[in-house]
């Protein structure tokens, strides 16, 4: 991995938001997940949550393309994704049109925010909508009454991202820096973190310039010599 490679990924992981996120009930579309993932990763999101029937279960390199950037946790259910997000807490907001809901500009995305979209044809589930904190609207002023579920959390996410940025939430690194070393070993160097899961070895540190920095005990564990490791990683 380049020096310019690696501060590039630098950058990005220590823009990353830890306290905001996205959970999906049952959004099943690959399309939809694939653009909300990578609108996530746009605009900083770490983890997303997801709570899937079986027949929907994760789909890899198709549902979730930015997988290896933004990582994913599935819940059994909603009330046990609820209760990790209030556990941590967080305010869960969810999209829909009630007596009490609010446009969605008006929240104050600057508190630890989960944002929960519903299945595509029928949005949330009653239980979802009772367990969260605040509904949430998008004025619409034309015939159809909602927006595709992408197109919404595209819109909401870059409300939040526009408030933390004012706020200056972004110039602070809020990733763990074993999160940061760990993710840029993974797509830095992938083949070496295929073979190092392979072998159950633990990740190595890279160094302020993009190198593996790992002593020679590692190495032979990896049954592999650092001028062999520069040269499968460079193809």
């Amino acid at each position: 991995m380049s020096p310019e490679r690696y501060q590039r990924i630098r950058d990005v992981l220590e823009k990353r938001q830890t306290d905001l996120t996205v959970c999906l009930e049952n959004v099943h579309k690959p399309h939809n997940v694939s653009a909300i993932v990578r609108t996530c990763d746009a605009v900083g999101i770490h983890r997303v949550h997801t709570v899937w029937e079986k027949k929907y279960q994760f789909r890899r390199g198709t549902a979730m393309g930015s997988q290896q950037w933004v990582r994913q946790t599935n819940h059994d259910g909603i009330n046990d994704a609820m209760a990790e997000l209030k556990g941590q807490g967080m305010q869960v907001l969810v999209t829909h049109l009630s007596d009490t809901a609010v446009d969605f500009r008006d929240v104050d995305y600057t508190k630890p925010t989960a944002i929960l979209f519903g299945q595509e044809k029928y949005g949330a589930t009653d239980e979802a909508k009772a367990l969260a904190d605040q509904d949430i609207v998008i004025p619409m002023m034309g015939m159809v009454q909602s927006l595709n579920v992408s197109v919404a959390a595209a819109l909401v996410l870059y409300e939040a991202q526009r408030q933390r940025t004012i706020a200056g939430m972004y110039n602070t690194q809020q990733l763990p820096e074993e999160e940061c070393q760990a993710l840029a070993f993974q797509n830095g160097y992938p083949r070496l973190y295929k073979l190092c899961q392979r072998k159950g070895l633990p990740l190595p540190a890279i160094n302020a310039i993009g190198e593996v920095d790992a002593d020679d005990s590692w190495w032979r564990e990896m049954q592999i010599t650092k001028a062999e490791a520069d040269a499968l990683e460079a193809g």
